[in-house]
């Protein structure tokens, strides 16, 4: 996969809500009512993430999770990480 350049990320990141550009990665925070319901979510995740062979990086705390997203073979963001985050996001919204 080849990787995307600042001004493509930017314009695919309008097609995702609350998805930002920085350092790097694409990212994106999510707010739970408890621990148990964020860590659902990222069960969710989790299998999605495998069935791409595609993994995020991220952080869980209490009710919180940060998830931040590119592709290390080709050092930053590719279409990869674009699809992987609007799979998130469907999981996130249904």
């Amino acid at each position: 996969m080849d990787k995307l350049n600042e001004s493509q990320i930017t314009e695919l990141l309008l097609e995702l809500r609350g998805w930002e550009y920085k350092k790097g990665f694409i990212t994106k925070s999510y707010k739970f009512k408890d621990f148990k319901e964020a860590f659902a979510s990222m069960t969710r995740i989790a299998f999605e993430c495998e069935a791409q062979n595609h993994h995020p990086e991220w952080e869980n705390v209490y009710n919180s999770l940060t998830i931040k997203l590119n592709t290390h073979d080709a050092g930053g963001v590719t279409q990869k990480d674009i699809d992987l985050a609007k799979k998130i996001e469907f999981l996130m919204t249904s």
